[in-house]
């Protein structure tokens, strides 16, 4: 667990990120986090889950239409 201080960055409060805490996230100066509320409070992340329903719904249309897709591939 690491304990962070909110630091005023311009007109903004920001909070900086430890190098480990970045390694662990492979996030590098300019990536983009994405913060969602979840049953256990806020989740900061670098994977957009607006993407991954996009996934997951493309993945059950791939399935849905796995017979297809393998015919025309031949």
């Amino acid at each position: 667990m690491h304990a962070l201080k909110l630091t005023q960055i311009g007109n903004s409060i920001g909070v900086i990120l430890p190098k480990e805490v970045l390694a662990r996230l492979k996030l590098e100066k300019g990536d983009m986090v994405f913060i969602t509320e979840t049953p256990e409070g806020l989740c900061v992340t670098p994977f957009n889950p607006e993407v991954a329903e996009q996934v997951k719904a493309g993945r059950a249309f791939m399935r849905e239409y796995r017979d297809t897709f393998h015919e025309l591939a031949k």
